[in-house]
C-alpha cells in the first residue's frame, strides 16, 4: 500500500512540475495548448486562430527574429483581426514586392521587453491612465485600461483590445488581440 501510494504521489508530482514547465500554467490559444518553454514561433504555428498572423511572419522573414532570445512581448491579432481590415488587405500584404510594408505592420505588435498585464496595467497607472509603447517597428503606440481590460491604440487610431493576456512563452510573452495594430503612415 505504502508503495502505491508513494508511485501516485511521485506521478501527480511528475506531472505537475511536467505541466508547470511546459505551460501548464498558460491558457490554451486557438485551440492548442501554449507551452512555457517554447518559442513564440513554436506556439503560434499551433494556434487555429492565429494562420493568418503565422503566414505574415513567414512571408515578412521575421521568423528567425522571434524564434531569438528575446525577450519581446508581442500584441498577436487574431484570424478575426485580420478579417477585419478592409478586403483584399492581407492579399495584398503577402506578396513579395510589399514586404516592407508587412514587416513594419508586424513589427509594430512587437516590443523589445517582458511586459505581462501586471507590468502594464501599473505603468499605465503610472502615467495617469495612458502609456506609451514604443515598438520594435518603431511605433509609438498608447496603452490604455478600460475596466479590466487592457486597450491599446495604435497610430491611426484604431483600438485593439487583449482578449487573452500573459500567454508565457520561453523567449517573451504574448497577448491575444482583436485589432491589427497599424502604423500612423
Amino acid at each position: 500500500m505504502k508503495l502505491r501510494l508513494a508511485t501516485a504521489a511521485f506521478a501527480l508530482a511528475a506531472g505537475t512540475a511536467f505541466a508547470a514547465s511546459h505551460g501548464g500554467d498558460n491558457p490554451m490559444v486557438g485551440g492548442a495548448p501554449m507551452f512555457a518553454d517554447k518559442t513564440i514561433v513554436e506556439n503560434a504555428v499551433n494556434s487555429a486562430d492565429h494562420t493568418t498572423l503565422v503566414a505574415a511572419v513567414q512571408a515578412a522573414g521575421l521568423v528567425e527574429t522571434l524564434q531569438g532570445e528575446g525577450p519581446f512581448t508581442v500584441f498577436a491579432p487574431t484570424n478575426a483581426a485580420f478579417a477585419k481590415l478592409p478586403a483584399g488587405t492581407v492579399e495584398t500584404l503577402l506578396k513579395p514586392e510589399n514586404k516592407d510594408q508587412l514587416v513594419k505592420i508586424l513589427t509594430c505588435h512587437v516590443v523589445a521587453a517582458n511586459a505581462l498585464a501586471a507590468d502594464i496595467n501599473r505603468m499605465v497607472a503610472d502615467d495617469g491612465g495612458m502609456h506609451p509603447v514604443k515598438t520594435v517597428g518603431g511605433c509609438e503606440f498608447t496603452a490604455m485600461i478600460e475596466g479590466e481590460a487592457i486597450r491599446i491604440k495604435d497610430g491611426q487610431g484604431n483600438v485593439a483590445t487583449v482578449e487573452i493576456a500573459d500567454v508565457k512563452q520561453s523567449n517573451g510573452v504574448i497577448h491575444v488581440i482583436d485589432t491589427v495594430l497599424l502604423p500612423a503612415n
